[in-house]
């Protein structure tokens, strides 16, 4: 398929996010569809069922409020092949926040549970932790197209054309290889590849759906974990996120991520995103489920703990000097 024949990412991203409500009786909930779009797999980005179920709870609530959180957890592998209904329950309105709870459903059986809370404009303090210092331009670093562009693999392929996000990796990304430092951070610049509507709606949504990306990353940097690591098996098994400020996707943002634990099989991630001038526009946790090899583990834990032991002989040593 040539360049000028493939489809626009971003027209696709603005399809998944135009949800239809569906027509006839409703119960305690208010329903919306979609229908399935073609991607390598068969198992949906679980951006983007966390991203079209806020649409759809976006659609219940006043215009003038707009989503600061939400929580939600993944509860199954969604089917690529199948369409979503999602089901959103009005929990409250009151005079500045609203909560809605958001279903999304294939084959009758929930694949997502969520969580959001919306309010209306409001002033109060105001402080951000700063964006981190010296981190290099994003059109000096090579976009996915530019890494994987020239494997002729489907997944490499979706990866390098299909996202609907230019992600450019800080560090060595992990796509085929972990080549970088052995520390628990990532860190990625994110747009969209085309202009987005000027509607903060679509904004918010559109990053809840980029939040999803490189963040499990931060947990593999540290084991020498790549993507393609044979026999590992990677999961999130839940997602949390705050928006402080009004955010543009389709302008340059700085997606820092780093990992305080991981254990149990379980990693946690946490992110923040700033925008190219500086400002935290919000903030991300999730905890992902991270299997390997048995034998691989064993190996992983023995070098992580000698690491640590190090370091304490390391502060040991000078205090006692």
């Amino acid at each position: 398929m040539s360049a000028e024949s493939m489809p626009d990412p971003t027209l696709t991203l603005l399809d998944l996010l135009d949800l239809s409500e569906a027509q006839g009786a409703q119960t305690d909930e208010e329903i919306f569809v979609t229908t399935p779009v073609k991607q390598p797999g068969r198992r949906v980005f679980g951006g983007q069922v966390l991203a079209q179920s806020l649409v759809a709870a976006i659609r219940t609530v006043e215009p003038t409020r707009e989503v600061h959180s939400m929580h939600g957890y993944f509860l199954r592998a969604g089917d690529a092949q199948l369409p979503i209904t999602f089901g959103v329950q009005r929990l409250r309105d009151g005079r500045s926040f609203s909560a809605r709870r958001a279903h999304a459903y294939q084959n009758g059986v929930p694949i997502l549970s969520m969580i959001a809370s919306f309010q209306e404009p409001d002033d109060g303090v105001i402080h951000q932790e700063p964006m981190p210092a010296d981190i290099p331009d994003p059109e000096s670093l090579p976009s996915t197209a530019d890494l994987l562009g020239g494997f002729d693999h489907p997944v490499a392929r979706a990866w390098a054309f299909d996202r609907p996000f230019d992600i450019r990796h800080i560090d060595s990304p992990l796509y085929v290889e972990n080549t970088g430092a052995r520390e628990p951070v990532n860190a990625v610049w994110m747009k969209t590849f085309g202009p987005m509507p000027d509607d903060q709606t679509i904004h918010r949504a559109a990053l809840a759906y980029a939040s999803d990306y490189t963040l499990l990353e931060s947990i593999l940097r540290p084991h020498g974990l790549s993507w393609i690591q044979p026999r590992m098996s990677v999961a999130s098994l839940d997602h949390a996120m705050w928006w402080h400020r009004p955010v543009r996707v389709d302008e340059w943002l700085l997606y820092v991520q780093e990992s305080p634990s991981a254990s149990g099989a379980r990693g946690l991630a946490t992110g923040k995103i700033y925008s190219r001038t500086g400002e935290l526009l919000a903030t991300v946790a999730q905890e992902g489920m991270v299997r390997v090899p048995t034998d691989m583990g064993s190996k992983m834990k023995g070098a992580v703990q000698k690491k640590l032991m190090d370091q304490k002989m390391k502060r040991w040593s000078g205090k006692s000097t």
